[in-house]
């Protein structure tokens, strides 16, 4: 009985990560997510190996009363669900920075926080080069603004190339 269990679990193991990966060298588009995500980001993939790739996210926001950005890298492992079907995990952080300022009630602020963050997702890669992808990531933030734990879920389009 132990061997069969072991036998199965290397089978499903060894099928699982021996299927040809359709990954993409490069891939840039946008996020959009919130939760402090700040909305809309510009996303950059990079491919690192066949299952593997590293994630770069910008967000820029401006308001009446203040600025910000906020930077998140993340390294991704991909595993093929079902033909173009991905789903991917991964790990990361980043730094960010909001500058407040409200003259008429005397609030002049800036912040600057880190924050570390994980990755979850699902993505289809269409057979032109279009990528459709959704994902949570969790953020953990360093700062007096950003101190909690906060729940970033997004969309993401992007051009493969």
């Amino acid at each position: 009985m132990k061997r069969l269990l072991v036998f199965t679990i290397a089978f499903i193991g060894f099928t699982a990560f021996s299927n040809a990966q359709d990954i993409s060298d490069n891939a840039i588009g946008i996020r959009l997510g919130d939760s402090d995500g700040f909305g809309a980001e510009i996303s950059y993939q990079r491919a690192l190996g066949d299952n593997n790739r590293l994630e770069l996210d910008l967000g820029l926001r401006s308001g009446s009363n203040y600025d910000g950005f906020k930077l998140a890298g993340l390294y991704q492992w991909v595993w093929q669900l079902d033909g173009n079907f991905n789903w991917y995990a991964g790990a990361g952080g980043g730094l960010g920075s909001y500058s407040f300022d409200n003259v008429p009630n005397g609030f002049d602020d800036s912040e600057t926080f880190l924050f570390l963050a994980g990755d979850i997702g699902i993505e289809y890669n269409f057979d032109i080069p279009l990528q459709l992808s959704i994902d949570a990531r969790p953020e953990f933030g360093f700062g007096d603004y950003r101190d909690d734990l906060d729940f970033d879920i997004a969309l993401a389009v992007r051009y493969r190339f």
